[in-house]
């Protein structure tokens, strides 16, 4: 069943320990269209600019992304942001930021997407996401992304949104911020209280919370030795997540366990070269042989 997201498409310039990358594909919705490829169909729904590399066009088609709803609009400039990360890998510092064809309109959803019934919307302004989201009557699943940003200024419409929702996706700061609490698990509730039947909280290499109505799972990180780039690993987590969910078409608490264990496991090779390089090197077979590493790695004697 085709998967739609929307969010920002840009070019990042990336510094890390491991290096620097400038002038790369990067961008929420990028990330979580690749990932999720590996397990459905994958449409995108987002604008750049005149300045768009041509080159970053043959990246959507290796992942096989229908791009109808990608728009390349005239007299704009694409999304940038700058960023460099601590030696952690999990604090980063952004230099810059341009938001560009970012803060400007989304591009009108094909009538050929109507249909989607498995909608992420990524991080960008609640206001956009609900309106995107108003155009797809026949959903069976929705689930969000947001920011510290869009908590602090677009309070009213991200609550509105959660009202709207299945899922909800954050880190764990911006859980307390948007929660007021101090503690995961009551923030994890809180959020649920909200709206959404559940949240997935993001602790980076510590791993997630997944609050639902039904129950509760903590997922650790799939290990990795050597970490190049942690850019687009919570994308890819979430894209990984949502592509299980909409091939599968099993919503039940314990399909999303493994849907998020699955996320692990892409995002976890996503860390391993700047942008998408990784990912482009990789093909389904390689991410089950590690899917199956990872149970190893949870099972436990009785």
């Amino acid at each position: 069943m085709s998967l739609i997201v929307t969010g920002s498409i840009g070019i990042d310039t990336v510094i890390t320990p491991a290096g620097r990358a400038d002038k790369i594909l990067g961008g929420s919705c990028t990330y979580f269209a690749a990932a999720a490829s590996f397990f459905t169909a994958v449409r995108i729904v987002g604008a750049v600019g005149e300045d768009f590399p041509r080159e970053f066009l043959k990246v959507f088609e290796h992942f096989k992304v229908d791009t109808a709803g990608l728009e390349i609009r005239k007299g704009a400039k694409t999304f940038s942001w700058t960023g460099k990360y601590h030696d952690n890998m999990n604090d980063r510092d952004t230099l810059e930021v341009q938001p560009n064809v970012l803060a400007e309109a989304l591009p009108p959803v094909p009538g050929t997407y109507r249909d989607s019934q498995y909608i992420f919307l990524a991080n960008t302004h609640p206001g956009a996401q609900m309106e995107l989201l108003s155009q797809f009557p026949s959903r069976k699943l929705v689930v969000a992304d947001t920011m510290d940003l869009w908590i602090k200024t677009a309070n009213a419409e991200l609550l509105a949104l959660l009202k709207q929702i299945d899922g909800l996706v954050l880190n764990d700061s911006e859980a307390y911020l948007l929660t007021g609490e101090k503690n995961l698990v009551k923030a994890a509730r809180k959020v649920v209280g909200m709206g959404p039947k559940f949240v997935v909280i993001k602790k980076g290499e510590h791993g997630c919370l997944l609050e639902h109505r039904e129950g509760r799972a903590m997922l650790p990180a799939f290990p990795i030795a050597e970490v190049i780039d942690p850019t687009g690993a919570g994308d890819s987590f979430a894209g990984g997540m949502m592509g299980h969910l909409a091939a599968s078409g099993d919503l039940g608490l314990a399909n999303l366990r493994k849907a998020l264990a699955l996320g692990a496991v892409v995002a976890s090779f996503n860390v391993e070269a700047f942008s998408l390089g990784k990912l482009e090197k990789i093909k389904r077979a390689d991410i089950d042989e590690r899917f199956g590493q990872y149970l190893q790695m949870l099972a436990m004697a009785g």
